[in-house]
């Protein structure tokens, strides 16, 4: 039985996904196997391959656009370089190929990754066929091999496919990892964060993307609450930063999205609010069925996600998931013609921030607030354990109005769990607790199961008045300040 692989001193987190690596490369299971690993890029997907091949006596080999002969001429030299050989092993066919790689695993289990596997496919649109085909179950080089295959890619919708429907690789792969971006806990923690507000402005514009701290900003992190606008205006918003033009380098990454117009627009106007595909139409200009593409195929490409309205079947609204692209769209985009020209960062930050307040820094801690009611509060907190946390709206007819709720927990069994309001910049009194007994009131009587016995949760950023702490003690309400936010549950 082989050991466990350890994993790296220097690596940040990702322990489950070194877990689930390790694991595959190692499984003593006779027969080659093939794993499929993807993610955005910048999230540390080729640190982890290369690591674990380093650890395990593998052969990493990252992809570059290049023709099909100019791809198998560098893999043939990185295998030739990789296991000392006196001369790199001729491939003149990606069959070949794959029996070479195939043949590296006949002594001992041998970690093999093709990193950037969507630029060899655009060379060689058969590759996908090729690979099944040569892990075909009766084949003799695949059963008598303990090569550990993984394709890598940073294309979700490219990468996403290779495993669904009718794809030749479908349930040819042992191993299916998605590499996400660090929970705004993690990432505080990867950004040195103590002081939570911070953390959450922080984390509103660059998220939990690894690189954007190291390499994007070099190490500049901002001091205290005091140094934020002066960060932003020094890192972000600077046209010598990479972090400049890094929302649109992410989607000019993604081969499916033709229409980079287009995508920007639908992206633009989710930023702007427009979250109901009625409202992201009128916004670009275009009918509701003609936006059904671009926002399938943005939610494909992970930079949507349709969250659907817990109190109202078949309601559903858009959020955009990764926070630099929110930014761009909401700070950046609007301002780019001043923005390009050299020191016109600081005043374009000044004349925004009101719109960061608005746009991107009100949603993005409402989205926090779901977060932690989904992933960190304990059930005892919720009066059980929520297995949907989104939010909605709650029709109040007698006083012709709709009542928005920010924060509705959900249990396995249908009944509602939890009703809460997230609120960032003020402080929170009975006025907030006043509103959330109403939205109760009126779930219950619309028959929603649960709801009489629902918890009201109260998140904050700046705090909680006396009153609202009496009505704690008393069980009325639950508090969520940032501190909890970050630590408790």
């Amino acid at each position: 039985m082989v050991g466990p692989v350890e994993r790296p001193t220097d690596m940040f987190d990702r322990e489950w996904e070194w877990s689930a690596l390790a694991g595959f490369a190692v499984d003593p299971t006779p027969g080659a196997t093939l794993g499929v690993v993807s993610g955005r890029r910048r999230q540390g997907k080729s640190y982890l391959l290369e690591a674990l091949c380093e650890a395990t006596g593998g052969c990493y080999f990252v992809a570059t656009e290049a023709t099909e002969v100019d791809s198998l001429r560098l893999l043939a030299d990185t295998i030739g370089a990789r296991f000392d050989l006196p001369a790199s092993p001729s491939l003149r066919s990606w069959e070949q190929a794959l029996d070479v790689l195939l043949a590296l695993g006949r002594e001992r289990a041998c970690t093999v990754v093709l990193d950037e596997f969507p630029y060899l496919c655009a060379a060689s649109p058969a590759l996908p066929s090729i690979v099944q085909k040569a892990f075909g179950s009766r084949r003799r080089e695949r059963t008598g091999s303990r090569t550990r295959l993984i394709l890598c890619g940073s294309a979700l919708t490219f990468m996403g496919g290779l495993l669904s429907g009718s794809a030749p690789l479908r349930g040819r792969a042992g191993l299916d990892l998605p590499v996400a971006t660090l929970d705004y806990r993690l990432a505080a923690q990867f950004w040195e964060m103590t002081d939570w507000r911070l953390a959450v402005l922080l984390h509103a514009v660059v998220g939990g993307t690894p690189a954007y701290r190291r390499e994007y900003s070099r190490g500049d992190v901002p001091r205290d609450l005091g140094d934020f606008d002066d960060w932003v205006a020094r890192t972000v918003l600077n046209p010598a930063s990479p972090l400049f033009r890094e929302a649109r380098y992410l989607l000019a990454e993604e081969p499916d999205l033709r229409d980079k117009a287009l995508y920007h627009s639908v992206l633009g106007a989710v930023a702007e609010g427009h979250s109901t595909r009625g409202g992201i139409a009128a916004f670009v200009g275009r009918r509701d069925d003609a936006v059904h593409h671009p926002l399938t195929v943005l939610e494909d490409a992970g930079f949507l996600r349709r969250e659907p309205d817990i109190f109202r079947t078949n309601r559903s609204s858009f959020q955009i998931t990764e926070p630099l692209v929110a930014f761009y769209h909401a700070v950046m985009r609007p301002e780019w013609a001043r923005l390009e020209r050299p020191g016109n960062a600081t005043a374009v930050w000044r004349d925004a921030r009101n719109r960061f307040d608005s746009a991107v820094l009100g949603p993005h801690f409402e989205r926090l607030c779901r977060t932690w009611t989904a992933t960190f509060a304990d059930p005892t907190t919720l009066g059980g354990p929520a297995s949907v946390v989104g939010h909605g709206v709650v029709n109040d007819p007698a006083r012709r109005r709709t009542w928005e709720v920010d924060v509705a927990a959900v249990g396995p069994d249908g009944a509602l769990l939890a009703v809460g309001e997230a609120t960032w910049g003020t402080v929170v009194g009975l006025e907030q607790l006043e509103r959330l007994r109403r939205i109760r009131q009126l779930l219950v009587v619309h028959d929603r199961a649960g709801a009489a016995d629902a918890r009201l949760l109260c998140f904050s950023g700046a705090g909680f008045t006396e009153d609202l702490h009496r009505a704690e003690r008393a069980g009325e309400v639950v508090l969520v300040d940032l501190e909890r936010l970050y630590l408790g549950s």
